[in-house]
């Protein structure tokens, strides 16, 4: 089936100018840069034109014989919760989310996460346009692979993430991807309105505050999305399950509090060493009880079945340290979204320490 409507070649002509000016960027950064520096931009580039050359317009692609019955509902359901994003959370109303794009492979990019040995302190890594964030991301595994062996050589703590999906911030129309077909209704839309908020508000040189605020913005959506639908059976299971993950990520974040305490010692590194194994060690025990009596419960099972170092908990802090700060920016304006988005758009405005003080002075 050919998709390559007019929009599409609208989006493939701006897009292409777009890609022109990278080009250009590239080159010249090539005097300054040196060659890996040029390199990731390239993968980046070439990455996310092979993610927006593979996606069509949900409509046509419902339209399609060839689309089983399974896909077509999820996509039905995608444009459903994209219309409420828009008409009930006030979230951008643009083309994101309303293209679908199949890449053949399991996630949409591997983030590097890294940190020191005894420290929580996230490396972190700069960039045109988004400024510094604490990963570097890839389009191929192997090559986050490669840049992770490269780290742990210099002795840090390295996490690779698989990411399933990602805003582009609002310069590209965003499509739903393969990688998250099979989530469930709830998680598909949690993963719109979080995706969204950052397209609404990003701020350079702070994920902790961008990836909290998204989170925030998502789990309110999703609830109010299911309340939406009248379903109180569904509204309670939700909420069942999000406590529990707020356990298990204030357990997560206890144990973070105290490695930086042992880091923050005039002990050696061998005394440093054996107490992060002992808390780790301790870390996995409380969480195999806390989950015990929940049935069926599997969120975090992976991630505490794999090995656990500083840069694995950086990568937690970032998406929820300030997530019940903003939760109770949101209470005190009543839920009113409009009125929240503009509150967060003025501590955007501050300094990364002022608007951090501001948001845990809301606790």
């Amino acid at each position: 089936m050919d998709f390559l409507d007019a929009n599409n070649t609208l989006m493939i002509g701006c897009f292409m100018r777009v890609i022109g000016l990278i080009i250009i960027f590239i080159c010249s950064a090539a005097l300054i840069l040196g060659c890996t520096s040029v390199g990731y931009y390239a993968q980046s580039v070439h990455g996310q034109w092979d993610i927006l050359s593979r996606s069509h317009p949900i409509n046509d692609v419902l339209r399609d014989p060839e689309t089983t019955d399974a896909l077509k509902r999820k996509l039905t359901q995608v444009l459903e919760i994209r219309r409420f994003a828009s008409d009930a959370l006030s979230l951008p109303d643009n083309s994101s989310y309303t293209r679908y794009a199949d890449l053949g492979r399991r996630y949409a990019v591997w983030n590097v996460f890294a940190a020191p040995e005894f420290s929580l302190t996230p490396e972190t890594w700069c960039f045109p346009i988004i400024g510094c964030v604490v990963y570097r991301g890839y389009f191929k595994q192997e090559d986050a692979q490669r840049f992770a062996r490269r780290l742990k050589t210099q002795g840090k703590d390295v996490f690779i993430g698989g990411v399933p999906a990602y805003s582009t911030l609002g310069w590209f129309a965003d499509p739903m991807l393969n990688t998250v077909m099979h989530y469930s209704a709830e998680e598909l839309a949690g993963l719109v309105f979080h995706e969204l908020a950052h397209q609404m508000i990003y701020v350079k040189d702070d994920s902790g505050f961008n990836e909290s605020f998204a989170t925030a913005v998502e789990l309110e959506g999703v609830e109010r999305w299911i309340q939406a639908a009248g379903d109180a059976a569904r509204i309670g299971a939700y909420r069942e399950r999000k406590e529990r993950d707020r356990k298990v990520i204030a357990l997560i974040l206890e144990y973070k509090e105290r490695l930086s305490r042992i880091y923050t010692t005039d002990q050696d590194e061998a005394w440093m060493k054996t107490q992060k194994r002992a808390l780790i060690d301790e870390l996995r025990k409380r969480f195999r009880v806390l989950v015990a009596p929940w049935t069926g419960y599997d969120h975090f099972v992976r991630w505490f079945s794999a090995p656990i170092n500083n840069a694995k908990l950086v990568a937690v802090v970032a998406y929820h340290d300030l997530v019940p700060a903003f939760a109770a920016l949101l209470r005190r304006h009543r839920g009113n979204m409009s009125k929240f988005f503009a509150e967060v758009g003025q501590l955007a405005r501050l300094s990364k320490d002022a608007r951090h003080a501001r948001l845990k002075a809301e606790l």
